[in-house]
């Protein structure tokens, strides 16, 4: 259980937080508040749950704080809806469509002696509460680091949190993953899935080891932008840091985040910022095509487990456990296809009819949604965290010949591997959030330019090239 001082790192979190835009332009306030928040706050089950509220966590209390600060000194500065009708649509479906989800799961659901309630109507205002906080982070970003300066000070973060992280993580490969346990009092996951070719693989004060790896290589790629884009001026800096990243990544022991940097690091080094995005769409149109697929039972399942066979019997047979288990949680979504079963007493998986036992297991954040929330709730996150993605293709390549600010490519890459990394993992975080926010606000700068239309947020023509 969470000790005292995980809960007070989240209650004193909101002073930080309004320190932080005390002292720093609005756009880096908010990359700070939510980074740092993310990277060094007590994961789950640390957080503070209140009646008719979701648990504040933090995943919700950095952005809930910031969106309240940046109320109270900029009211006029916040619009809550994109300018996209698509936009608009998707989030309303976000925010919105888990209400309809407990209205059709009123009733009980039985499994042989074992009963789960139904839905309530006061879990109708929790879930969506739940939804806009987890949006606010894309809102916040969305209109503070819609500019390439924002995106730039968003990869140097993402390099810098990755350099202290590293410490912290090169302290748990070396003791094994025991920072969390000293300073809030639990273990976030199982402690043998942190044991990997026999050695440690850091968890720090996040949820899993898979996470940690992940945004190593997060880091990893900000500082080969960074060196790239920077190749004539100070890139040197951001060579030897990307060497460092790419040691303590291989460290993490994570094959997944692994060959996610192989796969996107010739991308940043090669392509033009224009080929990137390119990239990134195709990455995101597979991302979201994987589940239709194996909605639609399309997926060759026996080809990928035979060559995941060949390369690793382990590998294989672990696939093999997760398209099995992907199969029955789809079966029993089919029962509610709409908007699920609910986020609570886990009616969306199977119980063992007398103990009550869980018998499913859910990996990948798409299962998970489809699962709670229906093929809608599913449609909607993901359509809400790509859109950014395809309206720049759209902006950036087929309607403008004007050069392209360079940073918004390879946090549209990073956008989209966390987006692929959802089918696996569960890998949502604030920080994906927050990129797709960025992408989303300099998407719709470059369409205000391509209408002429008057720049919101006072902002200029030049601070958007």
């Amino acid at each position: 259980m969470p000790n005292a001082i995980a809960f007070l790192m989240l209650l004193i979190w909101p002073l930080v937080i309004w320190g932080l835009f005390r002292r720093l332009p609005p756009d880096r306030a908010l990359i700070a508040s939510l980074l740092a928040g993310y990277l060094l706050l007590p994961p789950l089950p640390a957080g503070f749950d209140f009646p008719l509220m979701p648990p504040l966590t933090k995943h919700t209390i950095p952005a809930l704080a910031a969106f309240i600060i940046t109320l109270m000194n900029q009211p006029r500065r916040l619009p809550l809806l994109p300018e996209s009708a698509i936009g608009k649509v998707l989030l309303a479906l976000f925010v919105l469509s888990p209400a309809m989800t407990v209205f059709n799961n009123e009733e009980p659901v039985f499994f042989g002696q074992v009963g789960l309630p139904g839905l309530r109507w006061n879990d109708a205002i929790a879930l969506t509460i739940q939804q806009f906080l987890l949006v606010l982070p894309l809102i916040l970003a969305r209109q503070f680091l819609g500019t390439p300066g924002a995106h730039r000070a968003l990869l140097q973060a993402l390099v810098i949190g990755g350099l202290c992280y590293s410490v912290l993580m090169l302290i748990e490969i070396r003791l094994s993953p025991q920072l969390n346990l000293w300073i809030y009092g639990f273990f976030p996951s199982s402690f043998l899935q942190s044991i990997r070719f026999g050695g440690y693989r850091p968890v720090v004060f996040l949820y899993h080891g898979l996470w940690v790896a992940f945004f190593a290589m997060t880091a990893l790629v900000a500082a080969v932008a960074l060196w790239r884009i920077d190749a004539a001026d100070k890139g040197r800096k951001w060579f030897f840091m990307a060497g460092y990243l790419g040691v303590v990544l291989i460290l993490c022991k994570s094959m997944g985040s692994v060959i996610f940097a192989v796969m996107l690091l010739p991308m940043v080094i090669l392509l033009g910022p224009v080929a990137q995005v390119r990239a990134a769409m195709v990455i995101a149109v597979l991302a979201i095509g994987y589940p239709l697929a194996k909605g639609a039972n399309i997926v060759p399942a026996e080809r990928m487990l035979a060559l995941a066979a060949s390369v690793d019997p382990d590998r294989a047979a672990s696939l093999e456990f997760r398209f099995d288990n992907e199969d029955i949680l789809l079966e029993r979504a089919y029962i509610k296809p709409l908007f699920g079963w609910g986020s609570t007493w886990a009616r969306n998986h199977i119980h063992d009819p007398v103990s009550g036992a869980i018998l499913t297991v859910t990996d990948g954040r798409w299962i998970i949604l489809i699962g709670s929330f229906g093929w809608v709730g599913f449609l909607a996150e993901f359509g809400l965290l790509v859109l950014p993605i395809f309206l720049l293709w759209r902006e950036a390549v087929a309607v403008r010949r004007d050069p392209i600010a360079p940073y918004i490519a390879p946090l549209s890459l990073i956008l989209a591997i966390n987006v692929a990394d959802m089918l696996p993992n569960a890998t949502l975080t604030p920080l994906t959030w927050m990129l797709s926010g960025a992408l989303l606000g300099y998407a719709e700068l470059l369409k205000a330019q391509r209408l002429g239309q008057k720049l919101p947020g006072g902002f200029t023509w030049r601070s958007v090239m």
